[in-house]
């Protein structure tokens, strides 16, 4: 693994090579905005070494992103971009802070008993099912409250996430996997492998369980599974948290908190 030091380097590094095969990068001011699918969009990021982020530069990415279809997001480390916030929250985008951890000493963790977890296959034909799944999920991030399973979306809008996902699956850049309990899933995850100039490194992402099944270890379960998935090749595994109640779980399964990441987009402000 890198030395810690370098660490946020690796990350960023990171962010700038994803998007490549997916999109061209256009450069606003001191950001680059990938242009790409709509069904899998990346968010504008500040460049390395382009300067301070302005409110007239995250406007620019802003409007760049709308009239390509995209929505309007931006995406950043606070230590490495500490003006960005401001200039976001200027330009009226909601600012999010999340806690960014890296794998330092990963701990095994199972699942429940009854409970099994497979590697999804590109042609499997219930991947609109787990998307589902994960739909659920982030929809009621707290509690485990009973919620009834969400009808299938037959937009063409989810009809393009699911294809860009199986393409993904079938490409090796995106793993999947799925807890099952007496034959339905319950909980998902994934990991996305990215080789930033000869080191891999991957982001685990998408870990979600049923709300009426949280506090089982069903996520940490999902999690522990990606994490030594992603180690037999990449040489650097980290993720974002959803909140510091999620990084606790994560870091009890031997991730450790480096950093920060922030999110802005148009969702109105909490409360």
């Amino acid at each position: 693994m890198p030395t810690r030091p370098g660490l946020l380097d690796y990350i960023e590094g990171y962010f700038a090579a994803a998007p490549l095969p997916d999109a061209r990068i256009e450069p606003v001011g001191s950001l680059d905005v990938p242009i790409g699918d709509p069904s899998w969009p990346y968010p504008a990021r500040p460049r390395p070494g382009g300067g301070a982020v302005t409110v007239a530069d995250v406007q620019a990415a802003v409007a760049l992103q709308e009239d390509a279809g995209l929505p309007a997001a931006l995406e950043w480390i606070p230590e490495r971009a500490p003006q960005a916030t401001a200039a976001a929250r200027a330009a009226g985008l909601t600012v999010e802070e999340l806690p960014l951890l890296v794998v330092d000493d990963p701990v095994q963790v199972l699942l429940p008993a009854g409970v099994r977890l497979y590697l999804v296959g590109a042609d499997d034909p219930e991947l609109t099912h787990y998307q589902r799944v994960a739909a659920i999920a982030f929809a009621h991030p707290g509690g485990r409250a009973e919620v009834r399973e969400a009808p299938p979306d037959d937009s063409s809008e989810a009809a393009g996430r699911t294809a860009v996902l199986r393409e993904r699956i079938a490409a090796g850049r995106t793993v999947m996997m799925v807890a099952v309990e007496n034959g339905e899933p319950v909980a998902v995850g994934s990991h996305q492998p990215v080789d930033v100039d000869g080191t891999e490194i991957s982001e685990v992402v998408g870990v979600a369980t049923l709300p009426r099944l949280r506090g089982r270890g069903l996520g940490a379960g999902v999690a522990s599974a990606l994490v030594a998935h992603a180690r037999e090749t990449a040489d650097m595994v980290f993720l974002a948290a959803g909140d510091d109640d999620v990084a606790r779980v994560y870091e009890r399964i031997g991730f450790a908190r480096i950093a920060t990441t922030a999110v802005a987009d148009r969702r109105p402000p909490a409360g």
